[in-house]
């Protein structure tokens, strides 16, 4: 048995999970910060590494009691080194490194969006080749993999991030932050009366573009306000997210006709999205070849440890170790080697 500790700190989140071989989660503790970056309306890079630098410790001692575990039962100890916020991120990495070299053990640098991918290795083990949808604030990507850790992106977002977009159209709409959750509560109700545009839907590629339908959202509601003229918020939501999911699931629907995939892995914050789920659970219904479609369980759709104690375990068995000198990579590209 390999047992990991795994510290997040990529952005808003201070976590510590124990991990076993990759699959069971002994713990996963998280301290959220949303309580104080609700009154700015988003996350302010000072203040998240000032709570991480006065929670970081506590995290861990808690994650180790919950997951009934000694030092000496921990092998390695798993970071996550981007991207993210750079002083986030050295809040994790400075921790893990100083435990590395305390108890001697190994140092395994995680990609935090690897991490969001084998979030789903808890509900079943990962099977290639397989296709991943990753949507969150600052991703939107289409990722196919033939094995472990192999990544290739065959998509992007050209601009904004699906997730980025959410929170973004959420405040001007006057939504408590972040606007994501709260926004797809709204469409729930709302009707699509809107029609905002399916950005790149038609175009011969797997890329995304949410820059143009989020300028749209947010001009239609100045514009109301200027005419004095009321939106029901839940038309807007409701509006707005059928066009972001039908652009998500067409594209995803035609890079699984074009790539082999056994499986379709949702991943990343937006995974928690109800309206996103109910879309791709629909489509994989309809396609022409037998796809197993895995979904996040909600606690492990947010930024948080335990998704990257699972990614670790694999990075691990490849021997994928990194040296006490390591730094923080704000900007590493999944697909990208360390660096």
């Amino acid at each position: 048995m390999t047992r990991i500790l795994a510290i997040e700190t990529s952005c808003d989140e201070t976590s510590a999970a124990i991990v076993d071989d990759g699959t069971l989660i002994k713990s996963n503790i998280v301290a959220s910060q949303i309580a104080s970056h609700k009154r700015f309306g988003g996350v302010v890079p000072e203040v998240a590494s000032r709570h991480h630098i006065n929670s970081i410790n506590p995290v861990i001692d808690l994650a180790l009691e919950e997951g009934d575990s000694s030092w000496d039962d921990i092998d390695a100890i798993a970071v996550t080194a981007g991207p993210g916020l750079v002083g986030s991120l050295l809040i994790g990495i400075t921790a893990a490194k100083t435990l590395a070299f305390a108890h001697q053990k190994p140092l395994i640098a995680v990609n935090h969006m690897a991490g969001h991918i084998y979030a789903n290795n808890a509900i079943k083990p990962l099977e290639f080749p397989l296709m991943a949808l990753v949507v969150s604030g600052g991703h939107t990507q289409l990722v196919h993999m033939t094995d472990h850790l192999q990544f290739e992106v065959i998509g992007d977002t050209r601009d904004d991030a699906v997730g980025e977009a959410y929170d973004k159209i959420g405040r001007v709409l006057g939504l408590p932050y972040p606007g994501g959750k709260k926004m797809d509560e709204l469409a729930a109700v709302g009707q699509d009366v809107f029609d905002f545009p399916r950005a790149m839907i038609k175009e011969d590629n797997f890329d995304f573009s949410f820059s143009g339908l989020k300028s749209s959202v947010i001009n239609r509601i100045h514009n109301a306000k200027q005419k004095q003229e009321e939106l029901d918020p839940a038309d807007v939501a409701a509006s707005f997210q059928a066009a972001a999911v039908s652009v998500l699931v067409t594209k995803t629907v035609k890079a699984l006709e074009e790539y082999p995939s056994k499986q379709l892995i949702l991943a990343g914050g937006v995974a928690a999205n109800k309206g996103l789920r109910s879309a791709l659970k629909q489509a994989v219904t309809q396609l022409t070849k037998p796809v197993e479609l895995l979904i996040p369980p909600f606690e492990l759709c947010g930024d948080n440890a335990a998704m990257i104690g699972l990614a670790a375990y694999y990075y691990y068995q490849k021997g994928l170790v990194t040296s006490l000198d390591l730094n923080a990579y704000p900007g590493w590209d999944i697909d990208l080697p360390l660096g």
